[in-house]
């Protein structure tokens, strides 16, 4: 090879680690997400611990269902492990998952549970093998840190689902709910295209949009802004849900996503599940969280769904994060679709 010639390549070589380490900067990235390989019968999933303590009796029902739909599971050493509410030390926690994401042999990882400790370990991961070999990242809740961060950094698809403490004990006595909403993971992994159909909502707003659909909890979302992990929202539907917070503490987090920018260039935004604590008598905060909302996006024209199946409830559906999107809100209910 000339000279010339070599460095023509370098210099591609280079542009493309650039846009695989570098994307999420000061301006949001709009190309196309990285879609991992979809899995197939005897493909291999991780699964692993990077947030909370969960032990290997917690996810054996996990592990017979996944095996149920042919595919083979390695178990990670965080499981069991414990650290007072952590999966063990952040050390054999990120050890651990760095494992999974290096190894070749992987489709996907799913995270066993939530709880609190991905923020402690995401900037000591490194992603350089992974974007060799993407592979799907399963989970929510505190898994909104690898999500946004997937997103962020490398344009990576990722599923936001339940996780392994979900699985029912016994499928044969599980409600149709909580069977459909495990079986949409497995949909997921294997490329069936999602829609999602919801009835109306009194508060809705009409209209359509389409996009990459990014987003997850909103608590965790707020504390990534301005860090290597920020979620850029800008052309994208976002979805959000929460848990236990009261009313002021999740309009204090509108108002911040509204001052941050992340609101205002939107092509639509979905209102999942909402377990809101009660008032403190005396405490009241007098309004609702459709008013909280509606009060924060009255400036924009995108759509805007409530009561959508996502978040901390049985009836939370896999969603593919970065994915395209398209989301149509009418009179007749909402629907959000995987183009």
């Amino acid at each position: 090879m000339n000279r010339k010639k070599f460095l023509s390549s370098f210099a591609a070589m280079g542009g493309l680690f650039s846009s695989l380490s570098a994307r999420g900067g000061n301006e949001p990235d709009e190309s196309a997400a990285i879609i991992p390989r979809y899995l197939k019968p005897g493909d291999t999933m991780g699964i692993t611990s990077p947030a909370g303590y969960i032990n290997l009796k917690d996810i054996e029902p996990a592990i017979a269902q996944i095996t149920g739909w042919g595919f083979k599971v390695k178990v990670g050493l965080a499981i069991g492990k414990r650290d007072f509410g952590f999966g063990g030390t952040d050390e054999e926690r990120r050890k651990d998952m760095q494992d999974m994401l290096d190894d070749p042999r992987l489709g996907a990882i799913m995270c066993a549970r939530g709880g609190y400790g991905l923020v402690r370990i995401i900037d000591r991961l490194d992603f350089r093998k992974f974007l060799q070999h993407p592979k799907w990242i399963i989970g929510f809740s505190d898994i909104t840190v690898l999500h946004a961060h997937l997103n962020h950094n490398y344009g990576v698809a990722s599923i936001h689902s339940k996780m392994c403490n979900s699985f029912p004990d016994h499928w044969d006595r599980a409600e149709p709910m909580q069977q459909e909403t495990i079986l949409s993971i497995r949909d997921a992994l294997t490329g069936r295209k999602m829609k999602r159909q919801v009835p109306p909502a009194p508060a809705n707003r009409e209209g359509r949009g389409a996009g990459p659909l990014v987003g997850g909890n909103l608590k965790t979302i707020e504390t990534l802004a301005a860090t290597p992990s920020n979620l850029h929202t800008e052309g994208k539907i976002l979805f959000v849900e929460d848990t236990g917070e009261y009313l002021y503490s999740i309009d204090r987090m509108f108002w911040h996503l509204k001052r941050t920018g992340k609101l205002s260039a939107l092509k639509g935004l979905i209102i999942g599940g909402f377990k809101i604590r009660p008032d403190d008598p005396g405490e009241e905060f007098g309004r609702t969280l459709q008013e909280i909302v509606m009060e924060k996006v009255r400036d924009y024209a995108y759509p805007v769904c409530f009561d959508f199946p996502v978040g901390h409830q049985r009836n939370n559906f896999a969603l593919k994060c970065g994915a395209r999107h398209k989301l149509e809100v009418g009179k007749q209910g909402a629907a959000l679709e995987e183009l």
